[in-house]
């Protein structure tokens, strides 16, 4: 067991007039630190590329997953799938990722861009050795991971990008690792790697894709615990017990609330300080207390921490909000979706009455529905969640 855990994030944008992508990411996890991600990229676009896709990706990943040779996984794939009327191929292009207790990845190739390796930001190219299984050429490689690698897998829309409009010959592999390299920071997490060239590509096309277009992301990266408490405890004797357990996690310490914050300050025996000024006008103000990481107002912005995590887990064009701005619902955003590997909650049931407004909305009137619902997001993310209620 080490302290490294394997994030991955992808998105994909559909050709131009598709309702359903060709292109499709499978992750089967095996134990801790061990999975398999497969990007397969169906033939054409629309339905019968979306189900080509699917089924390859899924077979893949889950032959994978239970140890089945690679030669058994093609040839399953081959003769499984339908052949291709015009073009007589029986299966989708693919990417496979296998990550191994954080510490390697077996990459195997077929017919996409090659996986792009990031090394401290920079790329680093690694050996393939090609493989003949019938009559496809298979790339195989092994490469032994550090900490903060970055693997970058793509369906062929993204070498594609800008073809006739901004770019003669495309967006070609070489192109995307200048841009990344320039991009990257180290605090990036998958997704946003993932989401950095997508909006690229995005763009290169003019907002209109030829083609279905994926890029899905795996970053090793180091265990980082965040732990977030919010309302008073039902029972007024567990304050104590609360605040105690809170304080005594590992890692950085959010509190949201006013009448929570107020009992911390008095826990720690700190002053309890508020800011005045919006940066948001829909946000209230952070506020600080030595010793405590963040301190912000609990439901409306937890309410708007939620509305990033669901937009996160769908086409994450709220990114350049959260990630750059520094109101209270950005900031723990940032430190959830980004920094965090672990979260803990620490939630207080007592009510507050200036919640039960029955002209609010219920997720946003009851503090639970908010954490419940924010809790099923970040498991999403792959997330490590544990929810602590008193």
């Amino acid at each position: 067991m080490n302290n490294l855990c394997t994030d991955i994030g992808y998105l994909s944008l559909n050709k131009y007039s598709e309702q359903l992508c060709g292109d499709h990411v499978e992750i089967v996890e095996q134990n801790e630190g061990s999975l398999v991600m497969v990007l397969a990229d169906g033939l054409g676009s629309g339905v019968k590329a979306n189900i080509l896709s699917t089924l390859t990706a899924k077979i893949i990943s889950t032959m994978m997953a239970n140890h089945m040779s690679l030669e058994n996984c093609v040839t399953t794939v081959a003769s499984t799938l339908p052949v291709c009327e015009k073009r007589g191929i029986a299966y989708s292009t693919f990417t496979i990722i296998h990550v191994i207790d954080s510490k390697k990845a077996q990459i195997i190739q077929y017919d996409n861009p090659s996986v792009i390796l990031l090394r401290n930001g920079k790329n680093l190219e690694y050996d393939q050795i090609s493989m003949q299984i019938g009559d496809k050429t298979i790339y195989k490689s092994e490469i032994e991971l550090m900490q903060d690698d970055v693997l970058i897998a793509m369906s062929d829309g993204a070498v594609y990008a800008g073809v006739g409009k901004a770019l003669n010959f495309g967006w070609q592999r070489h192109h995307i690792i200048e841009y990344i390299e320039q991009m990257y920071e180290k605090d990036f997490s998958a997704k946003m790697v993932s989401t950095v060239i997508l909006d690229q590509c995005s763009y290169l096309y003019g907002g209109v894709p030829g083609d279905d277009t994926t890029i899905a992301s795996v970053k090793i990266r180091a265990r980082n615990p965040i732990n977030l408490l919010i309302g008073p405890p039902a029972n007024p004797e567990e304050i104590s017990k609360m605040l105690t357990l809170f304080f005594a996690k590992e890692g950085k310490h959010i509190i949201c609330g006013g009448t929570t914050s107020s009992l911390a300050a008095n826990y720690l025996k700190r002053e309890l300080k508020t800011e005045l000024e919006y940066v948001d006008p829909d946000i209230p103000p952070i506020s600080y207390i030595e010793g405590v990481d963040l301190v912000t107002e609990g439901v409306i912005t937890i309410n708007r921490v939620l509305y990033y995590a669901k937009n996160y887990l769908e086409d994450n064009v709220c990114y350049t909000e959260w990630s750059l701005r520094d109101d209270a619902a950005s900031l723990i955003s940032r430190l959830l979706f980004e920094e965090a590997t672990d979260i803990n909650f620490y939630v207080g049931r007592a009510i507050n009455p200036a919640h039960q407004n029955p002209s609010l909305p219920i997720h946003f009137s009851i503090k639970m529905r908010l954490i419940d619902e924010l809790s099923d997001c970040l498991k999403k993310m792959g997330k490590r969640v544990v929810v602590s209620y008193f």
